[in-house]
């Protein structure tokens, strides 16, 4: 049986699957003295923080702020600031899962209202309950051949109703705390012995991953914001059975042709390079978790080897994918959790998707650039799925625009000075980021091939990869500026983003070039400063923007310049660029309560979704072992 909070708008509750398509749910609904519901998606405004949450589920908590304002028609509820009024009362939910058992307790402090618990069934999911009588039973059927599950839910009645709770006297102090509490359990256990002791059984669980968890010596809360914010976003594929990690619980697409009114949310939806990212977050707690989060990630891959931007159980992007960041992933997962079976099921997966980046369309490579060899983000317009399959915002998208979301870099200036080619169907440019994840993914699969044992294409990619870095290097590269530069039908761009640093990750740079590289980026006019790195060089017009990937700091960027950095030895920048962006993740993270999407390059505040799957890259960049894992890395030997 698979217990815990599983479903994306369930951060109040709890889903029991015993298997695929099967299982029921729980969750709760505040109701304010006024009458006003809370529920569902309301939940996620109410957060006020996360974890923790113990990677094989046994202990989990999250606190809500039930008084919190939630979005008006117009937009997102506006952020916490540390002049804000403090919280209006707090909910701590709490639960443990045992054997057979799970235990939940809500506690409501310093706030008025009164939760309700309710019994249901997620998804199409076969399971039914009745609450006619205490306990309260749920009916799982079993798959063919096996036995039925029955469920048993109990609690006091006088609580789980919550008959107590009601506004405070306005003459009276504020309300004692005041608690709903319950015992689920399966395979024949009565779970009304079990009420008594759930105070020391959610205290002994909280105890027992308090004293197991990783911690980093070198700063409070380090690793604790990763594991906390990444298990909090673990959920389940209900036709599989399966756990993934999104982009973030507020990422699963609406089923496709729902009523845009009442939009229902799609079983699941995996992003690209998020959940490459992602497995290298989980795996600071757990390898299987993060194992099983990059294999999901490689099972959305369409038959003509894309894995795709995202691809959910009822639509997706087969036109296009996202950054080929998962052979480096799978690589620094195996190191780090080493699995034969599992590496040895991704390379297949991994292999197509690096062929199809230059396989046969129309007579060229599908992504080639302006010069051969090289490579353009772009979009497979014949594959483009139909109106009705997308989400609303994405009816009607241009090439252009589809190519700028292949990027990842949805809306970075760079793509404005290069035309969408219809003939080509990519963008008219060479482009140093895709160039770049192209050789870094190259030189990770043909390690990966050689681990698995297929010793000839591990060395057809390393000669794909040498040939791609001296393309790099003769047209790419400008001496004037220093810099690798995108090329344009007019030349060399003259804009230059942090994704422009990433031929530091993939090892395209002699030692000099480097250097010059270096400087660039050390530059307190162009990149450097109190928080790094933005998107877009601090003396581009754009820069003042600050809004998604016009000059804002993403998590992912800062992650891989990091490792770039590491890579040719450069570690004291390194080492600067990792304390910097721990310090802002972290500091945002403990005033908030939230895992943000990007943060303003000139404040360090957090900006966009409050809770982001892959934020804590800023931490994980900044751990100990992090660091000491870095002497594997070094510039090619360009003798070979």
């Amino acid at each position: 049986m698979l217990v815990g909070a599983l479903e994306a708008r369930r951060w109040a509750g709890l889903v029991f699957c015993p298997g695929p398509g099967r299982g029921v749910g729980i969750r709760l609904a505040f109701v304010t003295p006024d009458g006003q519901r809370r529920e569902w998606d309301d939940w996620y405004w109410m957060v006020s923080r996360v974890g923790p949450h113990a990677p094989d589920f046994s202990y989990a908590r999250v606190e809500f702020d039930p008084g919190a304002a939630l979005p008006r028609a117009t937009g997102e509820a506006r952020d916490p600031r540390p002049a804000s009024p403090p919280p209006s009362g707090r909910l701590v939910l709490e639960w443990s899962w045992r054997k057979s058992a799970v235990a939940l307790r809500a506690t409501l402090e310093s706030a008025s209202g009164h939760l309700e618990l309710i019994p249901d069934v997620p998804w199409d999911w076969k399971g039914d309950w009745n609450t006619t009588s205490l306990p309260w039973r749920a009916h799982i059927p079993g798959a063919d051949g096996e036995p039925d599950a029955e469920l048993l839910l109990a609690g006091p009645p006088e609580r789980r109703q919550s008959s107590r709770w009601g506004p405070p006297d306005r003459h009276e102090t504020p309300p004692p705390p005041q608690e709903l509490a319950m015992v689920a359990t399966w395979n024949g256990c009565d779970p009304t012995p079990l009420l008594p002791r759930i105070a020391p059984w959610l205290a002994d669980a909280r105890e027992t991953w308090e004293r197991r968890r990783p911690r980093d010596p070198h700063y409070p809360d380090l690793a604790e914001s990763i594991a906390d914010d990444l298990m909090w976003t673990v959920l389940i594929q209900p036709e599989t059975a399966r756990l993934y990690t999104p982009a973030g619980r507020s990422w699963i697409f609406p089923v496709p042709g729902s009523d845009p009114g009442k939009p229902e949310p799609d079983d699941w939806t995996i992003f690209g390079w998020d959940t490459f990212f992602n497995a290298l977050l989980l795996a600071t707690v757990s390898g299987d978790l993060a194992w099983s989060t990059l294999l999901a990630g490689l099972r959305t891959q369409y038959p003509n080897g894309n894995v795709p931007n995202w691809r959910s159980r009822r639509a997706g992007t087969p036109d296009r994918s996202q950054p080929p960041v998962g052979s480096f992933a799978a690589l620094r997962l195996h190191r780090a959790h080493p699995d034969p079976d599992a590496l040895a099921a991704a390379y297949p997966a991994l292999l197509a998707w690096s062929e199809w980046w230059v396989a046969d369309k129309n007579g060229r490579p599908r992504r080639e650039g302006r010069t051969p060899g090289l490579l353009a983000w772009g979009s497979d317009t014949d594959l483009v799925p139909a109106p009705g399959r997308v989400p609303p915002w994405e009816e009607g998208a241009t090439g252009h625009q589809r190519a700028a979301w292949e990027s990842g870099q949805d809306d970075l200036p760079l793509w404005e000075e290069a035309a969408w080619d219809p003939r080509r169907e990519v963008l008219d440019m060479s482009a140093v980021d895709l160039c770049s994840y192209r050789a870094l993914d190259l030189e990770s699969l043909s390690e990966i091939a050689t681990i698995v044992g297929d010793p000839s294409t591990a060395q057809r990619l390393r000669a794909d990869c040498r040939r791609l870095a001296r393309a790099m290097n003769r047209v790419l590269w400008s001496e004037a500026a220093g810099l690798y530069l995108d090329e344009l039908p007019s030349g060399l761009s003259t804009r230059v983003a942090a994704s422009n640093f990433l031929p530091l990750t993939a090892g395209i740079p002699d030692a000099r070039q480097a250097r010059r590289l270096l400087a660039a980026l050390s530059d307190p006019t162009r990149f450097w400063g109190d928080f790094v790195l933005p998107t877009i060089s601090r003396d581009d017009p754009a820069f003042s923007d600050q809004q998604y990937w016009r000059g804002s700091i993403w998590p992912p960027m800062n992650y891989l310049v990091l490792q770039g950095l590491r890579r040719y030895g450069f570690d004291a920048l390194a080492a600067e660029l990792a304390e910097k962006g721990a310090a802002m993740f972290l500091a945002d993270r403990r005033r908030t309560g939230w895992c943000r999407e990007n943060f303003d390059a000139r404040t360090g505040e957090g900006q966009g979704r409050r809770f982001q799957s892959w934020a804590p890259l800023f931490a994980l960049g900044a751990r100990a072992p992090e660091r000491r894992q870095s002497s594997r890395w070094g510039p090619p030997d360009r003798h070979e």
